[in-house]
């Protein structure tokens, strides 16, 4: 399949979105990857742990998986089963990408309005985590993400028609 095409060029609000995804990342990656190096320590010495660190790493792992799942949107580095586009035309490659990008902008945004419901629902149960801090905040990165990948999915759509773009592996003449 070809690649999707960039959506925005590198303006000052895409800079800034990238900056804040990365940064984010990188902060969630490094608090999981030091509140289980420091789990694993406490656990081999002291022979007891952190009550709550096991539920926070699982909560960062989501955010992780989510944060990426961004990241590998934006960057057009999302997995990917190519079995057809290169044995297509070029006008056929070009329409098997918007169907493939429609579809993929149709289930991220229907998992977006699932998970915004889920999120509602913890919310007006009251659940908690980590203690009594409200589930709802911690799980909101749900509908936030798969709502930016289906953006992206859809902003990305008119890309495919652009002279300058052609499909992946073909000459622009």
């Amino acid at each position: 399949m070809e690649s999707r095409p960039e959506v925005a060029g590198s303006g000052p609000a895409e800079r800034l979105g990238r900056w804040v995804e990365n940064t984010l990342l990188g902060l969630v990656l490094f608090a999981m990857i030091g509140l289980a190096a420091y789990q694993v320590l406490l656990r081999s010495v002291f022979g007891g742990g952190l009550a709550w660190a096991d539920e926070a790493l699982r909560l960062l792992v989501l955010w992780s998986a989510m944060l990426g799942a961004v990241a590998a949107s934006r960057d057009n580095v999302h997995l990917r089963i190519d079995l057809l586009s290169r044995f297509l035309p070029t006008n056929w490659r070009r329409a098997a990408a918007v169907v493939v990008d429609l579809f993929a902008a149709g289930v991220s945004a229907t998992l977006a309005w699932y998970s915004w419901r889920f999120v509602a629902e913890t919310r007006e149960f009251g659940d908690q985590v980590l203690g009594t801090w409200p589930a709802w905040g911690f799980q909101a990165i749900l509908p936030v993400a798969f709502t930016l990948i289906a953006y992206r999915y859809l902003a990305g759509l008119p890309g495919h028609f652009r002279p300058s773009n052609p499909p992946a592996g073909l000459d622009a003449t």
